[in-house]
């Protein structure tokens, strides 16, 4: 297991690489409009990780309800695993509040899966393993 990315909540997001990209000097490597989550994503790898920028598509985006409550920053962490549904069946046997018991198609060609806040601490976790295992 290690640190995949931290998801950073943003409503512009050609505003956002302004200071990530452009300020910061980060290379953005991989933009992507995933439908099914209502979001844009840039990701710019940092070390051994990456700050994923998602800015939403819709008002019925769970980032555009994010942003809508709780203002831009960090909507989540995620994690990259080994054997994604065999761990959401061994948190769901543990009693671990998911968001998703089964994963689903992410960015980058990932499967994912959510963990409640009530769950983690109050923060969002996301679990993502490459999409030709799950």
């Amino acid at each position: 297991m290690k640190l995949d990315h931290l998801g950073i909540a943003v409503a512009d997001l050609d505003v956002a690489l302004e200071f990530w990209r452009d300020a910061l000097g980060l290379e953005l490597t991989h933009v992507e409009v995933v439908e099914s989550e209502g979001v844009r994503t840039a990701f710019l790898p940092i070390g051994d990780t990456c700050i994923e920028l998602l800015e939403a598509i819709d008002d019925s985006s769970p980032i555009a309800k994010h942003i809508a409550k709780r203002g831009p920053g960090i909507h989540h962490i995620c994690l990259a695993i080994d054997g994604l549904q065999s761990k959401l069946d061994s948190l769901n046997s543990a009693g671990v509040r998911l968001v998703d018991n089964k994963p689903r198609p992410g960015a980058h060609q990932m499967n994912i899966a959510f963990l409640h806040p009530k769950a983690t601490g109050g923060v969002l976790v996301e679990l993502a393993e490459p999409g030709d295992k799950a």
